[in-house]
């Protein structure tokens, strides 16, 4: 049976809600950005389509065909793994634009200089911290490492242009979660001899090699979001189910302990670069923290947004096994009702709450300061 928890995160949302009204100013298309351009980097948490123009990526990593973007405004799959909108296009509905901007390999060469102004999305889904990350399931992803060299290379093209474009703009990222999923699916985690901080510790190190190449290209306003408790996604339930470790949430136990291990790592790594980097600013989300309040919740409400918290709203992915979400796919009739959309990712109204904490969040989830007063500087 499907988690029925949830009203005090209603409570929380809500009040993020009317938070971030106030500190962002208009909404989506009303009056000018509060940055002037947005850059996202990552995986399907925020890819808008990357994968659908990169020969070779397979349909596992793409999300170009029903019943993805059924609820988005064309009712027609975009590349988005979600109903409807995702992160970054929640995040960039906050700033003032109408959406997230467009995925890089949707733009013509003749285009991409003139898009740079108002931002471009470079994320793949699939792709993680490692360049080796997505290979073996989606056959080609972009790696962190080729979305670093393809912003760097239209950063060269502008020339002195960019750097004050790209100095006061956003750069978005939310990666990591598919090393985890790599990680725990394969054999490290039965190894007795394995170790998990030296794998972190990876991951840490790679995140801040990229973190100083963007600096590099002129980037100071950073806004990053760690794995959230990926045990918890529907198909890792049923995945630590059969390994016979399951957490009290019902989650893949050892994924959710390495989720909360590379928060902790990544804010102090984030801590110590910015000393070292003059100028640069940023924003850390705790996921997972914010994910335990969803789960430890006992509240009930008639007003929760999101009941079901354990089962995918596509193809019904959860303990029970895993599914895939397509057109013979089983589809839940209240996708706002759910947290996760299919095996993996967050419904559109799962990714808008976390947009408004990305946004106001006073300080409980997100470190040190939000996105609204990040844009402010």
């Amino acid at each position: 049976m499907a988690a029925r928890h949830g009203g005090a995160f209603a409570l929380v949302a809500l009040c993020l809600f009317e938070l971030a009204l106030r500190g962002a100013g208009a909404g989506a298309g009303d009056g000018e950005p509060l940055m002037p351009a947005m850059f996202v980097f990552g995986d399907s948490t925020v890819d808008v389509g990357n994968n659908n123009f990169l020969p070779g990526c397979s349909a596992d990593c793409r999300a170009d065909y029903p019943r993805y973007g059924v609820d988005y405004p064309s009712h027609a799959p975009t590349g988005r793994f979600s109903n409807a909108y995702n992160l970054a296009d929640h995040i960039a509905r906050f700033l003032g634009f109408a959406e997230s901007p467009p995925a890089y390999g949707s733009l013509p060469p003749e285009g991409i200089i003139r898009q740079m102004r108002s931002g471009i999305n470079f994320a793949s889904g699939g792709s993680g911290l490692q360049d080796l990350t997505g290979k073996a399931l989606c056959g080609r992803v972009h790696s962190m490492s080729d979305q670093l060299d393809m912003f760097a290379s239209v950063v060269q093209m502008m020339g002195n242009c960019s750097s004050d474009l790209v100095s006061r703009s956003l750069v978005f990222i939310s990666v990591g979660s598919n090393d985890l999923f790599e990680y725990v699916g394969g054999n490290a985690t039965s190894c007795p001899n394995r170790n998990d901080t030296a794998f972190l510790q990876g991951l840490v190190a790679a995140y801040r090699s990229n973190l100083q190449e963007l600096y590099a290209a002129g980037a100071k306003k950073f806004s990053i979001v760690s794995p959230s408790l990926v045990g918890c996604c529907p198909s890792q339930r049923f995945a630590g189910w059969l390994r016979d470790d399951l957490d009290g949430y019902y989650c893949f136990g050892t994924a959710n302990s390495l989720s909360r291990q590379l928060y902790r790592m990544l804010l102090s790594m984030l801590q110590d670069l910015s000393v070292g980097l003059a100028g640069m600013n940023f924003s850390i989300y705790d996921s997972a923290a914010m994910a335990d309040s969803v789960f430890n919740s006992t509240v009930s409400s008639p007003n929760t947004p999101m009941k079901v918290l354990d089962t995918g709203c596509c193809g019904g992915a959860g303990l029970l096994g895993p599914a895939k979400c397509d057109m013979s796919a089983t589809l839940c009739p209240n996708r706002a009702a759910y947290l996760f959309w299919d095996g993996f990712h967050p419904t559109e109204t799962a990714s808008e709450v976390a947009a408004l904490a990305l946004f106001a969040d006073p300080g409980r989830y997100v470190h040190p300061i939000n996105i609204t007063r990040l844009a402010a500087l």
